[in-house]
């Protein structure tokens, strides 16, 4: 029952920190160190199959379209833009998370490097508040920019969410497109890191005591706050208040360091 408790209080901080800015993987990692509870990372991706429900149940509609568009084979739709974007931006992300996945797992166990990463994401996120809309256009570079941001964001405390809305608005482009795009580039990344875990660390979950009752029960929580999450997240961006989340970044980055 305690293990039950801590996974579903996991699948909150999972759900609520996945798509608000902030990291997710930062809190979990300091949500671990906190209740004691040392989980594979395997775990962790398997809550992101909760938040990533919540893209396709929320994106459902650009899904289908950029499906039906896939099977027709037409490119020259918006929809059909989005496709090659989609691939061409999930490359750079695969890249970095197979050639520095596991130095920067254990690189960022500690809390300091961790806290580094949330002013870090801080300053990022602030920097959004001089961009000036400009296209709706992705070019085929913004998505390469966007895609590394995304991989980049496999650093607890820089945010995943965070990273590749910045570097789109930053880049000029509008907010909804930015959102959109960011998340659907997240489909792909989720996918990809949840089959290569599931592949490399399935025996893990054995081992730290965790049971597919606990996992479950994550998974629901994560899903259904996220679901919310996601919501406030679309409704700040709009009111152009994106920025702010910088200052939630820097006061828990130099409240980690004051207390290590």
């Amino acid at each position: 029952m305690e293990e039950l408790i801590k996974t579903i209080i996991l699948g909150i901080i999972q759900g609520l920190t996945e798509w608000l800015p902030i990291s997710s993987t930062g809190h979990l990692k300091l949500a671990e160190q906190f209740l004691g509870l040392k989980v594979p990372i395997l775990f962790a991706v398997l809550l992101h199959i909760g938040t990533l429900i919540v893209v396709l149940f929320f994106f459902r509609k650009d899904i289908k379209r950029i499906l039906s568009a896939f099977a027709q084979f037409d490119f020259k739709t918006e929809d059909g833009k989005l496709i090659p974007l989609i691939i061409v931006g999930t490359i750079p992300t695969a890249v970095i998370g197979v050639v520095f996945g596991e130095q920067i797992e254990s690189t960022f166990q500690a809390t300091s490097p961790i806290a580094t990463a949330f002013i870090i994401c801080g300053i990022i996120l602030y920097y959004t508040k001089a961009r000036k809309e400009k296209t709706d256009n992705i070019s085929y570079l913004a998505a390469i920019i966007i895609g590394i941001a995304q991989g980049i964001a496999i650093i607890p405390g820089i945010s995943r969410s965070g990273a590749t809305i910045a570097a789109a608005l930053l880049l000029g482009i509008k907010r909804e497109r930015a959102f959109k795009f960011s998340f659907l580039l997240s489909i792909p990344a989720i996918i990809g890191a949840l089959g290569l875990t599931f592949y490399t660390q399935l025996d893990k979950l054995t081992t730290a005591g965790l049971g597919w009752t606990e996992i479950f029960a994550g998974m629901i929580a994560a899903m259904l706050i996220g679901y919310f999450a996601l919501r406030i997240l679309w409704k700040i961006l709009v009111k152009e208040k994106f920025h702010l989340f910088a200052f939630y970044c820097w006061l828990l980055g130099i409240l980690l360091i004051v207390l290590v």
